[in-house]
């Protein structure tokens, strides 16, 4: 009778040691699965956020665009960026660098000088706003320059306020 005893003592032990594992191992799949379902909350939240930040940035980036305008303009028979260019150009780059749009830069001169030499002048101006583009991190492949020289004004007669309208880049969409 002991030895049944012991036999049924050992099989209940054995018993109770396998409901054990049973019921912890269930314990730790549901853990496990609770676990899993808060990081996946988790990681849905923070990527809801990330997302939401980089609309908020890419509307104040087009804010800054729009404020600056997509018209840089130049001094006579030059090519060099001025200041208030260099601010504009940097809204821009800024913006390019979180988009894949590609672009144009149309170089556009006055009525001043022959037509081979402004339309010189304008590719200039155009390329001068590439460089400086490519140099702060725009891909080249992404802008596209043209020239047109004195052909395309936007304000017409002589004088200096006629003529500092006209010495100009525009940058466009494609």
């Amino acid at each position: 009778m002991k030895q049944f005893s012991i036999a049924g003592k050992t099989i209940a032990l054995l018993f109770s040691a396998a409901l054990l594992v049973a019921c912890s191992g269930s314990d730790t799949k549901e853990d496990q699965a609770a676990a899993d379902a808060a990081a996946a909350a988790a990681a849905a939240a923070q990527q809801s956020a990330s997302q939401a930040a980089s609309a908020a940035e890419m509307a104040r980036l087009e804010e800054a665009v729009a404020a600056v305008g997509n018209v840089f303009y130049f001094g006579f028979d030059s090519s060099t960026l001025t200041p208030e260019a260099l601010s504009a150009v940097n809204a821009h780059i800024a913006l390019l660098q979180r988009n894949n749009e590609n672009i144009r830069l149309e170089g556009h001169t006055d009525e001043r000088g022959t037509r081979e030499y402004n339309m010189a002048l304008g590719e200039r101006r155009a390329n001068a706003v590439r460089d400086y583009m490519v140099a702060n991190g725009i891909a080249s492949f992404r802008i596209e320059t043209i020239s047109y020289g004195e052909e395309r004004p936007v304000a017409y007669g002589s004088g200096e306020a006629n003529w500092a309208q006209n010495r100009r880049v525009e940058l466009k969409p494609q």
